[in-house]
């Protein structure tokens, strides 16, 4: 609008603008965490950490401890480690180039309901199991469909050898040599095509290095997942304490920017 504004015998005339008011932010959508008992789904990292047989293990260097001159006390450490190794995050663009880094998946893929998938009885003496279709089926003839935009996690039963990387693994080797000696169940990638199109998961997770199996030379179940923006969580632990339905799932990892993975902690919390 225009003001005219008298100055003794000047008039000047004024432009001015008048802003209208400004809309309120969008609304957003928060999940109601459930009250219940937490479950830690987590392995701590220290240098017995299992990490990929080619990967930079986990070290932690102390860097300060104990009283200061000042007579209070201090501890600080540093410390390294390859993004996949522990429990950790596998972000979509690990296997599929332009899709979300670590940083950018966003937090509704990392929490919600989850459903538990016990193939640890088929596992017992097959180490090199890979989770079927029919495994899923048959899970779900027992506790209905999975829902769409579930967190699935598959529990082998391998999480009771940690951190006992000859028998969690199947090779205490490090290095390029040690990669076909590895020995460990995980999804295989039909089940994850079956999945992807019939029940569009979240997320997945398991409880060994990999969502693909030990011998796996292709990575294809993680290059199924991945090209959908799909995470992984992996080395996950205590699953046997989760019921097949009815458990919250929160899987927070370091919010590396850029980053094809980093450490999670995982909890999950049980129904009441």
């Amino acid at each position: 609008m225009k003001r005219l504004v008298l100055l003794g015998a000047l008039a000047l005339t004024v432009s001015c603008t008048v802003e209208a008011p400004q809309a309120p932010p969008p609304e957003r959508t928060v999940t109601a965490f459930p009250i219940g008992a937490i479950v830690d789904l987590s392995h701590p990292y220290e240098d017995r950490s299992v990490f990929w047989p080619t990967a930079e293990p986990f070290r932690l260097k102390k860097e300060a401890e104990g009283m200061t001159p000042q007579s209070y006390y201090y501890a600080a450490n540093r410390f390294s480690m390859s993004e996949h190794g522990g429990t950790h995050i596998d972000a979509p663009i690990h296997f599929a180039e332009g899709k979300n880094t670590v940083d950018r998946i966003p937090l509704d893929q990392l929490t919600g309901a989850a459903a538990v998938v016990d193939v640890a009885g088929k596992c017992e003496s097959n180490a090199d199991y890979q989770i079927t279709t029919a495994d899923l089926e048959e899970w779900e003839r027992a506790h209905g469909t999975i829902p769409s935009g579930s967190l699935i996690l598959f529990r082998t039963g391998f999480s009771r050898f940690w951190p006992d990387a000859a028998k969690y693994l199947g090779t205490a080797e490090r290095g390029e040599q040690a990669v076909p000696r590895l020995h460990f169940p995980g999804l295989h990638p039909d089940a994850a095509r079956w999945l992807v199109a019939n029940r569009a998961p979240k997320a997945v997770g398991i409880d060994t290095a990999s969502i693909d199996y030990g011998q796996s030379k292709l990575f294809e179940t993680h290059r199924v997942l991945m090209e959908r923006n799909i995470p992984a969580f992996e080395n996950l632990t205590n699953l046997d304490r989760l019921p097949a339905t009815g458990a919250f799932l929160v899987a927070l990892p370091m919010k590396i920017g850029g980053g094809s993975g980093g450490p999670l902690r995982a909890i999950a919390i049980l129904p009441r």
